[in-house]
């Protein structure tokens, strides 16, 4: 039997009641060519009962049960392992899907020939308002043409999310790629599949929605907390040890490093008021440390922010914040990372 184009793997974490509405949104999609893989561990998060019911009722899906607690990297590296189609796309049960979006990545996929990653579109929705997914505008400046990374290192700065690109299948396995312990574990999995590409290509539309009910991370391994974010940086720009050609990559990831930390920051629900302090002297640190030479700030308010973190200032990036929210200038938990 032919492998499927794509592989779809989706770890069965439930805590709002979406998991139905995502594999819904799979079985409803216009290409037959694909396979849905849901991981069920122990966790009491993990919608075991409904993702066998699905299995149940179409031969497309299959669950593969893992016999402990593992988190959301460890079950989507399971699911990784267990599949055999073309291409892999992870997804959460937080995510929907156009019925014709893996049909518009396969047509891609057929203008370009084989590619060792497929970047598209998302969009995300949060108490009923959208917004665009943050890498739109590099999308359509990236152009039709098939390129290798570096020839389009602007790439390094969008949001480092695993759902909104297809991995070959092949290209996984030859790196050995494999998430990591703990939260944010895409980050470096998204680095080390991009700069480990010699073939990649785009597809600036909306083929994902996120549904995002409340602004925590979802789950992560055993014991994992905000501040594995750091962890997950350190690895990324451990990649690019002993590359100093690689300057407008660095200059990218790290414009995207210090935003990322910015905007987890700032989100409601993520860093608490005690852990505030802690959280932002590590950013500063990993703001002095990884500071390519020659980098320019942003402008505008961006620009501050930066400054005042590179300068290690917390009291007075607390009051400049502060004082932002009171003239009505921040938009709170919907903004993009």
């Amino acid at each position: 039997m032919p492998s499927p184009l794509i592989s779809v793997v989706v770890p069965a974490y439930d805590q709002h009641k979406q998991l139905a509405d995502c594999l819904d949104s799979l079985l409803a999609q216009s290409l037959r060519d694909l396979e849905v893989i849901v991981v069920a561990d122990r966790s009491p998060d993990s919608a075991v009962e409904l993702a066998d019911a699905y299995a149940a009722r179409h031969p497309r899906l299959s669950v593969l049960h893992l016999n402990a607690a593992v988190g959301v990297g460890v079950s989507r590296n399971a699911g990784a392992a267990r599949a055999a189609g073309d291409y892999l796309l992870f997804l959460d049960a937080d995510h929907l899907l156009p019925r014709d979006a893996l049909q518009t990545l396969a047509d891609r996929l057929q203008q370009t020939g084989p590619v060792d990653l497929l970047l598209f579109g998302h969009s995300r929705r949060h108490k009923d308002r959208d917004w665009p997914g943050g890498a739109e505008a590099l999308l359509a400046e990236a152009g039709p043409d098939v390129f290798a990374p570096f020839d389009q290192p602007a790439l390094f700065g969008a949001p480092p999310l695993v759902w909104d690109r297809l991995i070959r299948r092949g290209h996984w396995e030859d790196l050995r790629l494999a998430f990591p312990d703990g939260r944010y574990e895409e980050i470096p999995v998204v680095h080390a599949a991009l700069l480990g590409a010699r073939k990649v290509a785009v597809l600036p539309r909306e083929c994902v929605q996120l549904r995002r009910r409340e602004t925590v991370h979802p789950t992560g391994s055993p014991g994992s907390s905000v501040f594995d974010l750091f962890d997950q940086y350190e690895h990324s720009f451990a990649l690019l040890e002993d590359q100093p050609h690689l300057y407008a990559v660095r200059d990218a990831l790290f414009v995207r490093m210090i935003r990322h930390y910015l905007f987890v920051f700032d989100l409601a629900g993520c860093v608490t008021r005690a852990e505030r302090p802690q959280f932002f002297h590590r950013a500063a640190e990993h703001h002095r440390r990884f500071q390519p030479p020659g980098h320019r700030r942003p402008g505008g308010r961006e620009g501050i922010k930066f400054s005042l973190l590179a300068g290690g200032a917390y009291p007075a990036f607390e009051v400049a914040k502060l004082s932002h929210i009171a003239r009505g200038t921040l938009t709170g938990s919907g903004r993009r990372s």
